[in-house]
């Protein structure tokens, strides 16, 4: 049996999965991470209750991980590979990036779980990238080498923003003023969900985009639809 976990910032996932080349679910739960001590008191309780004996884990956290541990970006959590095994009593434990672990998990998926947004090359071969937005904002690397793809971790995340006009730059300002943000100005810090409802929760107005309150207040995590963006014409 084997168990696996994605470790993010607002909820964890934890499952079970039957050893195959198209692993079966055989029990799921999702826990609000924030409400638990760390990932070991999780795992403990999860396998308590369903009583099945784990051999093999593997654990995507949200971060940088160096040699199977871990320091959460948006968690107050260390995770730990020889940690969880010895305590947990599993002989076989791998931590790896989040990001990392979604890339090596495509070449599990087919079509029907798939959906396209836009068709590209029918052809198309070469490197490729994951983007995910969330509690923060995580990517993914795959690397091509002419017959199939290697998936390494990149943290993509956070680097700096970069503006690349007047209206971006008028952006990065309202982020980074002191009532909303102490920290740097960071793709991790604009692109995740906090940060999107903060931009879409009032009417703003910077340079040539106008961003206007939605009827309802959104919650975090909801899809939000900005105004279209315009530009203001020449003189």
């Amino acid at each position: 049996m084997i168990l696996a976990g994605d470790i993010g910032g607002t909820k964890t996932n934890i499952a079970f999965f039957e050893d195959a080349k198209r692993p079966d679910v055989v029990a799921q739960e999702t826990f609000p991470s924030r409400a638990h001590a760390g990932l070991e008191e999780i795992v403990r309780r999860f396998i308590s209750q369903h009583a099945l004996r784990v051999r093999h884990a593997a654990f995507g956290v949200a971060g940088p991980v160096r040699n199977g541990r871990c320091e959460a970006t948006n968690l107050p959590w260390v995770v730990d590979a020889v940690t969880l095994a010895a305590e947990l009593g599993i002989r076989d434990v791998w931590v790896i990036n989040d990001l990392e672990a979604n890339a090596y998990g495509i070449a599990a998926l087919g079509p029907e779980d798939l959906v396209t947004i836009n068709k590209g090359a029918a052809n198309g071969a070469g490197n490729a990238a994951i983007i995910a937005a969330g509690t923060g904002l995580g990517e993914a690397g795959l690397y091509w080498d002419g017959r199939t793809h290697h998936p390494f971790a990149t943290e993509g995340g956070h680097a700096n923003f970069g503006p690349g006009d007047a209206v971006e730059a008028e952006l990065l300002q309202w982020f980074v003023q002191p009532a909303r943000s102490r920290q740097r100005g960071g793709h991790d810090r604009h692109g995740r969900g906090p940060a999107r409802v903060r931009s879409c929760s009032s009417s703003l107005s910077f340079g040539a985009i106008r961003v206007t309150r939605r009827a309802a207040a959104p919650a975090e995590g909801d899809l939000l639809r900005p105004a279209p963006r315009t530009r203001t014409p020449p003189r």
